[in-house]
């Protein structure tokens, strides 16, 4: 709680019955913190291939990034969206004291994005990816697209909170609250989504990747002027 109260000087007066009262003017902020399921999960993965001659290992790239993207997309489903973010061609340079690099060959590179919606299907979507190729995966985050819900809850939540904290003070100084006199939003923040370790993917398990999606954490906090009657 942040009282900033102003004292009788910044007040108003307000008469009532012959008598006259003063309005103290106190801010207070309100928090909430709301749990949310995710709808959403990214999934990148990779197709790293290497040979001596760049030819070599961008075409073998080409043919397994393809078997990929293929598995990727049936896996996923009709409703995923699957694109392209990230490829290269890279030479592979050895470092000798006082002599130039060497190129001892090259590496490719093809990362693919997939975005899908159900959730119960992104163990089976590494999988498949797996087993036709990637073998490099950058992470897993999970997000909420539809997340207006989560934060109009979370914004009444800590409106409430303040509204709750202008009453107390008002109570203590003898009177009570006698309305607002201006609302701030301070921002709703939605913390780092939860991430699915990058890892290695060289091998294909005989049961399908477990993966525990968790809830996300919706923060608001909302800042009030209020006008309280002191007594």
């Amino acid at each position: 709680m942040r009282p900033l109260a102003q004292g009788p000087a910044g007040g108003n007066q307000a008469a009532s019955g012959g008598n006259t009262r003063r309005l103290t003017r106190v801010t207070v902020s309100g928090d909430s913190i709301v749990q949310a399921q995710p709808d959403t999960a990214i999934i990148t993965v990779s197709v790293v291939t290497q040979s001596k001659r760049a030819i070599d290992a961008q075409q073998e790239n080409a043919a397994k990034s393809d078997a990929v993207v293929r598995a990727l997309k049936a896996a996923a489903g009709a409703g995923a969206e699957v694109k392209t973010s990230g490829y290269s061609l890279q030479p592979q340079r050895v470092y000798r004291e006082n002599q130039p690099p060497t190129i001892t060959g090259y590496e490719a590179r093809n990362s693919v994005t997939v975005t899908l919606s159900d959730l119960t299907k992104v163990g089976a979507v590494i999988d498949a990816t797996a087993q036709a190729g990637a073998n490099d995966i950058a992470g897993i985050s999970f997000t909420l697209r539809r997340d207006r819900p989560a934060r109009d809850e979370a914004l009444a939540q800590a409106t409430q909170e303040a509204m709750g904290k202008a009453r107390v003070i008002a109570q203590a100084l003898g009177g009570r609250l006698v309305g607002i006199v201006e609302v701030q939003e301070e921002g709703t923040i939605r913390p780092p989504v939860p991430v699915y370790e990058k890892m290695e993917m060289t091998r294909m398990a005989a049961a399908q990747t477990p993966i525990e999606v968790g809830s996300l954490e919706i923060t608001s906090r909302v800042q009030l002027i209020a006008e309280v009657d002191g007594g």
